[in-house]
């Protein structure tokens, strides 16, 4: 049986916290470990994480990375400590007993090799659909690869939301981790897409988690001075080989679109505009840095994948113990994940969260 490590990133959000890890633990397929990263929280998370959940391995860093940073660094933990299967979610994800075993026995059905990733459905705490992390459709999916995806009851799809993901360890050791440069915002879109670039990805209907978000609505919805990110990140994202030519169109159609509906909801224009520039010019201009500058904490492991795409000739900078699917020892940085205790880490400070 293929061992699951869930990975959980959290910024202040002790209470959601603490019930999306109840949820975790009522699975009637549990994961074999589970893995929280706490982006410096101020309000007791990690006391409470280990008072609540003793047998989650703690990962306290002391600057906040955003989920970006918080997601890398998650995913090389699980990847140290041998897992096959990442399940990957946000802090206010509270998935429903059987969301796991469904992305599981997804995966299974899923003829002929199994799939990259397999992604939750998302619905709001009244039962919709969360327009925040609707998965999108493949657009260039084949006749065959749809009837395989129907066949195993899913639909296939080109990105998807960290909010509840499975992905495959094998995938994410070829083709790298989340970009920690992106802080937050577009972060899991560039990774997913990445992933899912000449492989397969499916939305499973019958695993179903609950977004807790605030309100209902997506991340356009006069998004302020965060906006910023969501312009540069999507910017590198169009400028990295995550998508094919003809995608880069697609999606950066879709994305002036959607940037011209936030402009026209916005209460606040000056502050988008000043955000669009800020943001456009970091874009262009610059590119994100490697995930060992962004993150020093990936030092302390065994050596593991790079962020950047790579072919499968191509050189891994982060190396080859992990990459090699080796037993690893993170003695020099705390329990391995399963084993419980907490791990005290650097961060880089920068303003946002998760």
């Amino acid at each position: 049986m293929a061992s699951v490590a869930a990975v959980i990133v959290t910024f202040n959000r002790r209470e959601l916290l603490l019930e999306a890890l109840a949820a975790v633990r009522a699975q009637g397929r549990q994961p074999d470990s589970v893995i929280v990263v706490d982006n410096a929280s101020t309000d007791g998370t990690a006391a409470a994480v280990a008072a609540s959940a003793p047998s989650a391995s703690l990962v306290t860093l002391d600057r906040n990375y955003g989920g970006a940073g918080g997601f890398a660094y998650g995913l090389a933990l699980a990847l140290a400590g041998g897992a096959d299967l990442i399940w990957l979610m946000d802090d206010d994800t509270v998935p429903e007993p059987d969301a796991l075993q469904a992305l599981l026995q997804a995966r299974d059905r899923y003829r002929p090799a199994p799939p990259a990733l397999v992604a939750s459905r998302v619905v709001w705490t009244d039962g919709r659909a969360h327009p925040m992390n609707t998965p999108r459709a493949k657009p260039f999916a084949g006749q065959a690869e749809r009837a395989a995806a129907q066949a195993a009851g899913c639909l296939p799809i080109r990105s998807a939301s960290f909010v509840s993901i499975l992905v495959d360890a094998a995938a994410c050791r070829q083709r790298g981790l989340p970009v920690a440069d992106f802080f937050l915002w577009n972060d899991d879109f560039e990774f997913t897409t990445r992933l899912l670039r000449g492989n397969r990805g499916l939305l499973c209907p019958a695993s179903v988690v609950v977004h807790k978000t605030a309100r209902f609505g997506s991340t356009s919805t006069d998004p302020g001075e965060r906006f910023f990110y969501e312009v540069r990140n999507k910017i590198w994202t169009l400028r990295t080989r995550s998508l094919g030519p003809l995608e880069r169109a697609l999606y950066g159609g879709a994305t002036l679109r959607r940037w011209v509906k936030t402009f026209a909801g916005s209460a606040d224009r000056a502050t988008l505009r000043s955000a669009l520039r800020r943001g456009g010019a970091a874009g262009l201009r610059g590119r994100p840095r490697p995930n060992d500058q962004v993150l020093p904490e990936l030092a302390a492991l065994p050596k593991t994948v790079h962020h950047e795409h790579r072919d499968a000739q191509a050189k891994r900078t982060l190396g080859d113990q992990v990459a090699a699917g080796q037993p690893a020892d993170l003695g020099a940085v705390g329990a391995l994940p399963g084993q419980g205790g907490q791990v005290q880490g650097r961060g880089r400070v920068e303003d946002g969260d998760v």
